[in-house]
């Protein structure tokens, strides 16, 4: 594989979405070719799936089967999306992946952190991304910037604090993969910071 493989991690309402679109923009404008995914999503299968574990229709959904709906999901986005992408050379900037996963199941559900990375590796064939981007804000902060929130953005509050924790503490383990980048700040102080390690990366 050839391509480069970037992943933005962290809560809801943190600001993937507008990082993603920066970075994207400027690599473009560097002369690499850029696809931007996202999960769970990403192909028809996994889109039908992302509707259904994120609906409000479903409260109360087995934590269990709502881990199984995203790995399935990753698998298939894996499958026909990120790793042609990568054989092709592309970058791939995918809003979540593995350790979105890791952090809602394993930790805030308590369904076990190695359990749900062991399941997330065998539906991807074991591909990790080269650098994870954590956005890290508090989620009493966060939380104010979600309009109309999914079935897992209505969860408690203690639910996503849980989750904050789960992103920081999995970045802290393997800091040569990962970058956290402060959300607090101005995007375009997060924009600079994200720009010079992927650059660095890259080159």
């Amino acid at each position: 594989m050839t391509g480069y493989f970037i992943a933005f991690e962290g809560g809801e309402g943190v600001g993937k979405s507008t990082q993603e679109a920066l970075l994207a923009d400027y690599l473009t404008q560097q002369g690499h070719v850029v696809l931007r995914t996202r999960e769970p999503g990403g192909t028809p299968a996994a889109e039908q799936i992302r509707d259904t574990v994120l609906s409000r229709a479903h409260e109360g959904m087995n934590p269990q089967s709502e881990a199984l709906l995203f790995a399935a999901a990753r698998g298939d986005h894996v499958a026909r999306v990120v790793r042609p992408a990568l054989a092709r050379g592309d970058v791939i900037i995918s809003d979540r992946y593995i350790d979105s996963s890791i952090s809602y199941q394993g930790y805030a559900r308590a369904l076990g952190a190695d359990r749900i990375k062991d399941l997330s590796m065998w539906a991807t064939g074991g591909l990790l991304p080269d650098l994870t981007i954590v956005m890290a804000l508090d989620p009493e902060v966060s939380m104010k910037r979600v309009v109309n929130p999914d079935r897992l953005e209505s969860e408690p509050m203690q639910y996503h604090r849980d989750v904050a924790d789960a992103f920081l503490e999995i970045a802290a383990q393997d800091p040569n993969r990962y970058l956290i980048v402060d959300a607090a700040g101005t995007k375009e102080e997060s924009a600079r910071v994200i720009r010079e390690r992927v650059m660095q990366e890259l080159n």
